[in-house]
């Protein structure tokens, strides 16, 4: 299988490197394993929604 680290997925999805390692820790991706201090992602995953843009739109919507 391969995988990716937060930086080559950061890249490919046009979000920065911290959001995917938060990603990570809240456990959005069911198999990353945490190396050290580098992210190991599964090749398949897809990209998450951000829940703060629902959050963002939900309180204008008020």
């Amino acid at each position: 299988m391969e995988y990716y680290t937060t930086a080559e997925l950061a890249e490919k999805w046009g979000i920065t490197q911290r959001r995917v390692a938060i990603y990570c820790k809240e456990g959005r991706f069911e198999d990353a394993i945490l190396k050290g201090r580098t992210w190991l992602i599964p090749g398949d995953v897809e990209k998450p929604k951000d829940p703060r843009r629902n959050k963002k739109n939900s309180e204008e919507s008020k």
